[in-house]
């Protein structure tokens, strides 16, 4: 595991908050649905759909997004959260 990476996108959700519970959020959507009934009991996405995922978006299934990438990404994550409240709302 590339701690460097990690530091870097836990880094630069400290100093932008709305990041880290965006990324939460995330996380959490992409969670496997059984994740408490099979060891290590972590809320982690199905290897095969993180696979799919990066190559749907990527072209490739080992592809690894960079830090600016994940922001991107949340950034777009919460402009549709925005959107969507607003049809709800109008």
């Amino acid at each position: 595991m590339n701690y460097g990476y990690v530091f870097r996108l836990a880094a630069s959700a400290v100093l932008r908050p709305r990041l880290a519970w965006t990324l939460v959020r995330i996380a959490w959507r992409m969670r496997a649905r059984d994740w408490y009934r099979k060891p290590p009991f972590l809320p982690l996405p199905p290897a095969r759909y993180v696979a799919w995922r990066m190559y749907t978006a990527f072209g490739a299934a080992d592809h690894v997004p960079d830090v600016a990438e994940l922001e991107r990404y949340a950034a777009w994550v919460r402009w549709m959260g925005r959107m969507r409240w607003r049809e709800r709302t109008s």
